[in-house]
Order: structure tokens, then sequence, then C-alpha cells
């Protein structure tokens, strides 16, 4: 292949942002809305299923595109898209509430929120774990354990009275 072959683009470039835009936000209401978020961290059938569908949402944006070009704009689409998300959420608080989730209580005054715990399906010992990261095995010293939009779990202590 020539550089002015690899440049050329081999589709309509419209339909490439088109496709791109598309598969975005598709993917982002998938990600935003079903996939379950796992305290912190990503377990394997979920890299799984990012990797694979990754190769599915790239067969669905590329098409019949095979230049530099064609690649190069879809990239840049779902850049700016990403871009205009996070520009977006910062400059309206009320639609950062609607596309970031907002957090979860797990724990509330020392006494696990199972209801909570059963909706984003984690268990005692992945909160007991993520509470011995924080640097305690002790609930009742928990003020409050949020399961935070990101994914990320933090800790609020109760604070200790002096003994004297």
């Amino acid at each position: 292949m020539e550089w002015p072959d690899m440049l050329r683009f081999t589709m309509d470039p419209l339909e490439l942002v088109a496709r791109g835009t598309l598969m975005f936000w598709f993917l982002f209401l998938i990600f935003r809305f079903i996939l379950r978020r796992d305290v912190g961290s990503v377990g394997v059938s979920d890299f799984l299923f990012v990797v694979i569908l990754g190769d599915a949402a790239q067969n669905a944006m590329i098409g019949d595109g095979t230049s530099a070009s064609d690649g190069m704009l879809l990239i840049a689409t779902l850049v700016v898209w990403n871009w205009s998300v996070d520009r977006l959420t910062y400059s309206f608080p009320a639609l950062e509430k609607m596309l970031a989730g907002k957090r979860l209580c797990l724990v509330r005054d020392g006494k696990m929120q199972r209801r909570e715990m059963r909706r984003e399906y984690i268990t005692t010992e992945e909160l007991m774990a993520k509470l011995r990261e924080q640097g305690s095995d002790d609930l009742s010293e928990v003020k409050a354990m949020f399961l935070e939009a990101d994914g990320e779990i933090s800790v609020l202590k109760k604070e200790k009275k002096d003994g004297g």
C-alpha cells in the first residue's frame, strides 16, 4: 500500500462520524445503566465482556473502512464525544447526576445496608475486604460507607470520643 492510499478515505467521512456517534452513545448507555459497578475493581468476566464488546463495536463502527484516515476520524469522533460528556457534566450539575450515577450507601451507622448491597451484587466478604483496605475491620467504627459513582469505596468513620 502506498502513502496516498493509506490516507485516502475508503468510506464516506460523514458515515464514519455517524457510526462513531451511534456506537459511543450505545456503549455509554450500556456502561452507565446496565453493567454493574464492581466495588472498585474489574472482575475477569467484566474484563472479558469489555474486550469482546470492543471488538464487536469496532466492526460496527468501521464498517468497510480500511484506511488510516478512516480510523483516525473514527477515533477523533469518540474523543470528541468523550470530551463533550466530561465538559457538559462539569458545566451542568443536573446533567452530571443523570449521566454519572449516584453514590450508594452500603453501611450506615455500623449497619450493612443489605438492600443496596444486593442491588449491586456486593457480598459481605467484598464489603469487609474494602473496609480492611481502609484500615479497619469493625463495622461499628463506620459512620457511613459508600459505593461512589466511579466504583470506588469511601468510608466515613465515627468520631472517637475522648475517655477523660
